[in-house]
C-alpha cells in the first residue's frame, strides 16, 4: 500500500494550542495535584509528556515527572509487538496512590491504551489514571476515551493520521494519510 497525504490537520501552532489546553485542562482536572505523574506511551507519546510536563511547568511551578512505557508485550495482537523493536519503559517514581496521565499521539481502537494500563498495573496503584491523546481519530474497538482530547478527527478506515513532532521528525504536524493500493494511478 502506498500513502498520499490528503491534508494537514494540524500545523505547528495549533499543535502548541492543543497541548497548553491538554495541560490547563490535566490542571483543573487534578487541582494542581503535585503527585501527579505523566507517562507517555513509547514513541511520540513520550515527547508530547514531556511538552505537557514544560507547560504545567511554566503554568503552575511545578513539573510533574515524565516517564515512557512501551506496551508491546502486553498487547491482545503479538504480531503489533513484533513489528518493532521494544523500547525502553521508565517510571520514574512510584505510581502507588499517585494520579498518572497516560499520553499518546493517536487514539484508534483503543488496543495500545488498554495494554498500557496492563503494563502501568506492573509499576503500582495509581489513585486513578486518565488518558490523554493529541488527535481521536475514533474507531474504537474497546470501550476506552480519552479524558483530554487535542482534536477529534473523523477518518475513514483507508486513511491514517501520521503525527509528526521536532524531537523525531524536525517538523511539528499531523497528517491525514490515504493508503492507496500499490500500481494504482494518482
Amino acid at each position: 500500500m502506498a500513502e498520499s497525504i490528503e491534508r494537514v490537520v494540524l500545523t505547528p501552532d495549533e499543535i502548541r494550542r492543543a497541548l497548553a489546553r491538554i495541560s490547563h485542562e490535566i490542571l483543573e482536572r487534578n487541582a494542581g495535584d503535585h503527585g501527579l505523574i505523566l507517562v507517555g506511551i513509547q514513541t511520540r507519546g513520550v515527547y508530547i509528556a514531556r511538552r505537557l510536563a514544560a507547560n504545567i511547568e511554566q503554568f503552575e511551578g511545578f513539573a510533574p515527572p515524565v516517564g515512557s512505557l512501551d506496551p508491546r508485550l502486553y498487547r491482545d495482537d503479538p504480531e503489533q509487538a513484533s513489528v518493532h523493536p521494544v523500547r525502553p519503559t521508565s517510571i520514574p517514581v512510584s505510581l502507588e496512590d499517585r494520579p498518572v496521565v497516560l499520553v499518546d499521539d493517536v487514539l484508534f481502537t483503543g488496543r495500545t491504551v488498554r495494554a498500557a494500563l496492563n503494563a502501568l498495573s506492573d509499576f503500582g496503584r495509581a489513585s486513578r489514571i486518565q488518558f490523554a491523546a493529541l488527535v481521536d481519530r475514533g474507531h474504537r474497538e474497546l470501550p476506552i476515551r480519552p479524558d483530554f482530547v487535542g482534536k477529534n478527527i473523523p477518518t475513514a478506515h483507508d486513511e491514517r493520521v501520521h503525527v509528526k513532532l521536532t524531537e523525531v521528525d524536525e517538523i511539528d504536524q499531523v497528517d491525514l494519510v490515504r493508503l492507496s493500493p500499490v500500481g494504482a494511478g494518482a
